[in-house]
Order: structure tokens, then C-alpha cells, then sequence
């Protein structure tokens, strides 16, 4: 069974115009919670799906801006390191998205950055 428990980094189009996001999602069985942060205006959302073999279908609400709910279809890549589809809003707003797993460990970086660039001593 795939699980895509962890963060996400990616994008969806809306006429042409990429918009960023970072997803979280947290798995149980075949069932999908989590949060996205897009990069831009709209903010924080909240995500509701499920994932079947390869393919994945969610529901995102924001949390305080679009009261309307949007609808995400797609498909998880054999290795269950990237992830692509559709969106839509009703059958007014529709455009495509992927993502992809973030392996990164953002806190780990940081503290490597850190130490190098404080000199040896400078602490005291």
C-alpha cells in the first residue's frame, strides 16, 4: 500500500498562472487529512480525500478566504514520490497540479547553516 503521509511541495495552474503550495498530509488506511499553505493570497486550507492503489482524490477548503470547496483528481508515479492531475471548482475553474514528496529536512539545514557561519568562540 502507498502512504503519502509527510510534506509536499507543489503546483497548480488557474489560467496559465502558476501558484506554489506546501501540503502536509497525514494517512490512515485509505484515508487523507492534512493542510495546504498556498503561496499567495488564499492562504491556509484544509484537505479531506482518499488514496486507492495510485489514485488520489481530495477535497481542499480554505480556512478563511473561497467558501467554495475545491476538488483535486490525480494519480501518485510508481515510486509514490510525485503526484499529478486535475482540479476543478464546479464547472467553472478548472486547471491542472502536481507535486512532489519533500525530502528535505528544513530544520537540519538550518542548524548546518548556522554552525558555519557562527565563528568558533563567538558565543561567549
Amino acid at each position: 500500500m502507498n502512504d503519502i503521509t509527510g510534506t509536499w511541495l507543489g503546483t497548480y495552474w488557474q489560467d496559465g498562472n502558476p501558484t506554489r503550495f506546501e501540503a502536509t498530509f497525514v494517512q490512515g488506511g485509505n484515508t487523507l487529512s492534512g493542510r495546504i499553505l498556498d503561496d499567495g493570497m488564499l492562504g491556509e486550507a484544509q484537505v479531506t480525500g482518499d488514496l486507492v492503489g495510485r489514485r488520489i482524490q481530495f477535497t481542499k477548503q480554505y480556512l478563511t478566504s473561497s467558501p467554495q470547496p475545491i476538488q483535486y483528481q490525480g494519480t501518485l508515479s510508481e515510486d509514490g514520490n510525485t503526484m499529478s492531475g486535475k482540479w476543478n471548482i464546479g464547472r467553472r475553474y478548472s486547471g491542472s497540479w502536481e507535486a512532489h514528496r519533500n525530502d528535505n529536512d528544513l530544520m537540519a539545514s538550518l542548524q548546518a547553516r548556522l554552525t558555519k557561519s557562527i565563528p568558533v568562540g563567538a558565543d561567549r
